[in-house]
């Protein structure tokens, strides 16, 4: 794996009105890494996540984009977003290969679609396993498939850096699992994942790092709960302030600011 930095969160601050939700963070994704972002509703982490793509803004702080301080990133072809909790067409009439090719747009000339082009649509939407659907409505779609469709259309781009946000929310167990069979290849292809999760799931065996975040602060960076949970009692696990957790203690993403390390493997 490479050490070449591909996104990188410096103090950064955020706030949504009025309110602080990032209170100086500190967040280091490398190349070909899988980086999950865990915690507590209200904890930061979809913040975070928009905070890299630019849709929040950060008050404070540094935010940088394959080493490009973010404010003059321009390829953003290279990264692929999948928000949280979102409709495929967003009540617009649609096919999946249209909703799929809005993706690759930034990939076009002038938007003139290509053989390529359509080639790499056709892809995504074979990937996700919703090539036979290719020209029914999204409409017509359950929730993991349109959650299938999102994917595809982040995927069509064919980009170096993938970010979801709750991919797995409220999502049948047979689109879990082709969720994480897609992510899965990609990965295997050297694609960096950043992925905001509620719990690890299926997609536990994929993740190289876990990022648990309480109000807005950075509380543990390093294995996955569960890969903690295994690690032999002398050895010292260390949050990103630097304070000792012994043995396989973590800290539960759901607990008040303030509580200590839960002694479990399980995030819930």
């Amino acid at each position: 794996m490479s050490t070449e930095p591909v996104i990188s969160l410096r103090s950064a601050h955020a706030e949504l009105g009025s309110r602080p939700v990032l209170r100086g963070i500190d967040l280091t994704v490398h190349r070909g890494e899988v980086v999950a972002l865990l915690g507590a509703n209200g904890s930061g982490k979809s913040t975070a996540v928009r905070s890299v793509i630019g849709q929040v803004p950060v008050g404070a702080g540094e935010v940088e984009l394959f080493g490009t301080p973010q404010r003059r990133f321009r390829h953003w072809a290279r990264v692929g977003y999948v928000p949280q909790r979102t409709t495929a067409a967003s009540g617009v009439p649609a096919t999946l290969t249209e909703v799929v090719s809005s993706g690759r747009l930034s990939r076009t000339r002038f938007g003139v679609f290509r053989k390529a082009d359509r080639e790499a649509v056709h892809r995504a939407l074979d990937l996700v396993g919703m090539a036979d659907r290719a020209k029914d409505s999204v409409d017509a779609l359950s929730g993991g498939q349109h959650q299938r469709v999102l994917i595809a259309r982040a995927l069509a781009a064919e980009p170096e850096l993938l970010i979801l946000d709750e991919p797995m929310a409220g999502i049948d167990l047979a689109s879990q699992e082709v969720l994480a069979e897609t992510l899965r290849e990609q990965v295997a292809k050297g694609t960096t994942v950043l992925l905001v999760l509620h719990e690890l799931g299926p997609l536990e065996p994929l993740i190289d790092r876990a990022v648990v975040l309480r109000d807005g602060c950075v509380v543990h960076d390093g294995p996955p709960p569960q890969a903690a949970a295994s690690t032999p009692p002398s050895s010292q696990l260390r949050s990103s302030r630097g304070d000792p957790q012994p043995g396989h203690d973590h800290v539960h993403p759901h607990a008040p600011a303030g509580a200590e390390p839960i002694r479990t493997g399980l995030l819930s």
